[in-house]
């Protein structure tokens, strides 16, 4: 009995050490035109079983890099991807107040700056040898919806983005030809953030220049509806017209589980 109380002292420690092993996190700092940045990769060895694997570039609200954009990039790590949440505005660098993050937001809406920005995390991505580069995809929130779509548009080497609550870019003649990426747009039908005439827009140039581009609108759904603490955010500042949406964060997580599956050819 002493001997199997010995035995099962030593093989409790492996268990445990194994168990916390599987899910590997860093954050990864690094540099664009001079501006310090840190990301966040995530993924888990026992669903990667040790081969490279899907990778998921995770683009930020206009908030900043948070604890909010880490979590959904370690529910993909769950899913066996490796995720990778970038940083648009520089290491440590968040806000709670709509006026400082639309001030921050700002600097990239309508500039290549957008792309070029995120297109720095993509590499970071890219480079890690858990990564099969021919399989990598973006998505984001809000802001970050917007950024995954100036990406793409720049002609980055995406297999797919979605967008999630995201200002929409029309797509020209040029950016179509450069397109890489089949798109998922997920998006609240009562979000205020987002004018109709913006989404005629959108949707005209995807059908005009053929775009490979789908279109999910949940009912009842406002801005920022995947953010569980949303109501809490739009409480403490004041922001209205932002909440979170249950059954449509759910619903829009299947959607792009269903479309990674796709566009990676996964079983």
């Amino acid at each position: 009995m002493f001997t199997s109380f010995r035995l099962l002292l030593f093989l409790f420690p492996i268990v445990a050490v194994t168990a916390s092993a599987k899910v590997v996190s860093e954050p990864i700092t690094y540099t664009h035109q001079d501006v310090t940045l840190e990301g966040y990769l995530v993924y888990d060895t026992e669903k990667t079983h040790g081969k490279p694997a899907p990778g998921v570039l995770v683009v930020h609200e206009w908030w900043g890099h948070n604890a909010y954009v880490r979590s959904r990039a370690e529910k993909l790590a769950q899913l066996g991807y490796v995720a990778f949440a970038l940083d648009m505005y520089g290491k440590g660098i968040t806000t709670t107040d709509p006026k400082k993050a639309g001030e921050l937001a700002s600097q990239f809406y309508g500039k290549p700056l957008m792309a070029e920005r995120a297109r720095a995390g993509l590499e970071v991505l890219l480079n890690r040898p858990e990564v099969d580069s021919s399989r990598v995809a973006a998505i984001g929130y809000c802001f970050g919806g917007a950024v995954s779509q100036a990406l793409a548009q720049s002609g980055a080497p995406l297999t797919a983005i979605v967008s999630f609550h995201g200002s929409l870019i029309p797509f020209t003649a040029d950016t179509a030809a450069k397109n890489k990426a089949r798109i998922l747009i997920c998006h609240g039908a009562a979000d205020t953030f987002i004018p109709d005439v913006d989404i005629i827009a959108y949707t005209k140039s995807v059908n005009e220049y053929k775009v490979d581009s789908q279109f999910i609108s949940y009912s009842g759904a406002v801005h920022a509806f995947t953010n569980p603490g949303a109501d809490d955010i739009a409480r403490i500042s004041g922001l209205n017209g932002i909440g979170y949406n249950e059954a449509a964060d759910k619903r829009s997580w299947r959607h792009m589980k269903a479309f990674f599956k796709e566009v990676f050819g996964e079983k």
